[in-house]
This record gives structure tokens, C-alpha cells and sequence, in this order.
């Protein structure tokens, strides 16, 4: 078994599980967040005071299973960050894993170790959830693949939630291809049937606008290859109300469900908490209930307004993130300002419940920054075929 030199993998012996002797995945080599149940094994959320007032696994979670039953090994589990509250990737418990594309720089959470691992060629694939951007954020970081699916398409079942109705269980690649194959044996039937998406391609001006500037250039030539495959951007404004309502608006949401699905155990435990986590949830504890009663109507007519426009095989592009990761010397207030800035683009899928692909597509300075590609909900294999076909465009397949 190849050597963590990342740190991606949890401290101790790993946990590894073999796959069926054929299948499409035969070979292939993955890792799981650690909030994905391996029978017989706690699991640890990142946080020790969790594993501590919890039993081992009494049964695997589907996702791992599915992936185990289509031939796929699996190799380790993964760091997050504490109960994946948290974009950065920072554990002071198990250790940060290091960003194999930006050494100096966070790995982004957090879903960061299985982020890591791939980034580090230590896996092919990678389990990962992604809430307000824990599978996107660090595949833009890292510069590698992720997805995150339309909610519900992937079991979460046998998976710790942070708020239901945001978690997904996405996945990270090193190629786009493996993407695919993964999603193949993870998603349902498209509810487009076998059609593609065809466009029309929609640059979303709000989330380009939000982009530093360094990072919006970079990526324009990418946007260019993309245009050959589905024809010129059409340039769209799809958050009148401006960017600070949308992260408003799933902050309240998130802060709701954070709690009602842990704050129980947070108040009979009293657990320590690394820089930021335990904030996160006090801020939740003590949020105004008229905060999410403003929020839910929002969110519905966020989703109809994106799912229309989407409806007809249409693609959202625009900067995964607005930034590169974070240097791990940046304030904590540098830190805070990042996450927001960067949840009032993901909250566009995350409240809408739309199919995200994160694309390797360029770098500033050195780092990574990605590109992502959007499709209404149930269109999850159709993107990945697009994302595909755009991997081959960007010569990133050979």
C-alpha cells in the first residue's frame, strides 16, 4: 500500500475493503471520507470526542458498497473536517492534509483528505459530501475532478449528516473519465433519458463578477474551449436580489439543520472543538428563528428560477470558487471572508439542489482554480459526458 506522504489517510491502521473479482471498476482504487460507515469500524466525523460516545459501524454505507460491488478496491478512509462544518480542510485532531498542488495553501474541506489523496495520484477516486461546497471547493483547490450530484441522487444512507436537505455524496477523480465510471455506478437513470446536454452555455455574470479578477482571466480561456463544444456563452443574470441574499439565505438554512441534526449531541457532550467549528454551531444554537422563515420562500423561488432557465439541456459556467486556497499562514478573518465569498456562488447549487462538476481548468500564481459546469437536477450523467468531452478539449485526457 502506497506511503501518506499527504496525510490524507486517518491515523492509525487503514481501513481497506476488497472489491468483487470483475466488474467496471475492477482495478480501481479508492478512499472514503470518514463519515461514510465501514462495518465493524467507528466512525470518527473528525472528531475525537465523537468517536469516543459512538459504537462501531454496524453496516457499510450503499455508496461504498455499490463502488465495492463494481469492482473498485477500497484503500482508506479519509480525513474531514470536524462534522463537515468547515471550507478549509483545517483538523487540529487528525492533522490538515496537505494540498499536493499548493503545498502552502489550505486543501479546502471538508471533504480535504479524500480531496488530497487524489490530487497525491494515492487513489483513483474518492468518496466525499459536499453540503455548501465540500466536494467543489477542494477540487478547485487541489486541482482535480469533483462532483456534486443533484440532492438525493446518491444514497446517504450510512453517512453522518451535517443539514439534510444540502448533503450530498459526491466524488472526486483525477481524470474525467474516472469520474464517469464512478458516477456510473453510483447514479440513477438520467431523468432526461439518453440525451445529452446541448446547451445553450449561460455565463453567469453575478458568480463572474464575485471572482477576483486574476481568477476570472485565468479561466476565460477554458470557458473558450467550452464554447466550441456548445456554441457562444449567453451572458445571464440570475441573482437580482445580489450575492450576499443567496449566502444569507443558506447560511440561515444550513445553521437550522446543523443544529436540529447535532445540537443534541453537542449539548449532552460538550465536545472540544478545532478554530471556527464550535462557532459555527453556537452561531446555529442562537440563530433568529425569523432568519429561515425569511429563507424558505427564497429558496423555493430560487429554485424554480434556476430550474427553468436550466430545464432545456441548459449549462451554468462560472469560477468554482473566487479565489485559490487560502495560505495556511491567512488570519482567521481572511479565512472567514474567503468562505463567504465562496458560498454565495455554491449556494446556487446547494439551494436548488442542481448537478455541479468542478473542472482542473487553470491556475493563478501556481495554485489551482476551477471551473464549473451546471445542469438542472437528474442531469447527472449527461454532465459528466460533457465534462468529459470538455476534459478531451482542454487536453487534459492524454
Amino acid at each position: 500500500m502506497e506511503s501518506d506522504r499527504v496525510g490524507a489517510f486517518m491515523p492509525g491502521e487503514r481501513v481497506t475493503l476488497p472489491g468483487t473479482a470483475e466488474g467496471p471498476l475492477q482495478g480501481l482504487r479508492f478512499a472514503a471520507k470518514d463519515l461514510f460507515d465501514v462495518a465493524g469500524h467507528v466512525t470518527t466525523y473528525g472528531n475525537p470526542d465523537w468517536a469516543r460516545t459512538h459504537e462501531p459501524a454496524a453496516a457499510t454505507a450503499p455508496a461504498i458498497v455499490a463502488l465495492l460491488e463494481a469492482g473498485a478496491r477500497l484503500v482508506g478512509k479519509t480525513k474531514t473536517v470536524e462534522l463537515a462544518f468547515g471550507l478549509t480542510g483545517e483538523n487540529i485532531w487528525h492533522g490538515t492534509p496537505v494540498n499536493p498542488a499548493a503545498p502552502e495553501r489550505f486543501p479546502g474541506g471538508s471533504s480535504c483528505g479524500s480531496a488530497a489523496a487524489v490530487a497525491a495520484g494515492l487513489v483513483d477516486a474518492a468518496l466525499g459530501s459536499d453540503t455548501g461546497g465540500s466536494v467543489r471547493i477542494p477540487a478547485s483547490y487541489c486541482g482535480i475532478w469533483g462532483i456534486r450530484p443533484s440532492w438525493g441522487a446518491v444514497s446517504l444512507t450510512g453517512a453522518r449528516a451535517l443539514a439534510p436537505s444540502f448533503d450530498t455524496a459526491g466524488w472526486f477523480a483525477g481524470r474525467a473519465t474516472v469520474l464517469r465510471r464512478v458516477g456510473e455506478a453510483l447514479l440513477p437513470p438520467d431523468q432526461g433519458g439518453g440525451e445529452g446536454l446541448t446547451g445553450p452555455l449561460l455565463k453567469l455574470q453575478e458568480a463572474w463578477f464575485n471572482a477576483l479578477p486574476g481568477t476570472a482571466k485565468a479561466l476565460q480561456p477554458a470557458l473558450g474551449r467550452l464554447e466550441q463544444i456548445l456554441g457562444p456563452a449567453l451572458l445571464v443574470h440570475l441573482a437580482p436580489e445580489g450575492l450576499d441574499a443567496f449566502y444569507e439565505a443558506f447560511r440561515a438554512l444550513q445553521g437550522e439543520e446543523a443544529w436540529a441534526t447535532l445540537g443534541g449531541w453537542v449539548t449532552k457532550h460538550g465536545p472540544a472543538f478545532g478554530p471556527g467549528v464550535g462557532e459555527r454551531f453556537e452561531a446555529a444554537r442562537r440563530q433568529d428563528p425569523a432568519l429561515t422563515a425569511a429563507a424558505r420562500p427564497f429558496r423555493r423561488m430560487v429554485q424554480g428560477r434556476l430550474r427553468r432557465v436550466l430545464a432545456g439541456g441548459g449549462v451554468l459556467a462560472y469560477p468554482t470558487s473566487p479565489t485559490v486556497a487560502p495560505l495556511l499562514t491567512a488570519p482567521a478573518s481572511e479565512q472567514q471572508a474567503t468562505r463567504e465569498r465562496t458560498i454565495c456562488v455554491t449556494a446556487f447549487a446547494g439551494l436548488a439542489g442542481l448537478c455541479e462538476v468542478s473542472v482542473p481548468a487553470a491556475t493563478v500564481d501556481g495554485a489551482p482554480v476551477g471551473l464549473s459546469l451546471v445542469a438542472a437536477p437528474g442531469r447527472d450523467r449527461a454532465l459528466l459526458h460533457l465534462a468529459e468531452r470538455f476534459s478531451a478539449a482542454l487536453g487534459l485526457e492524454g
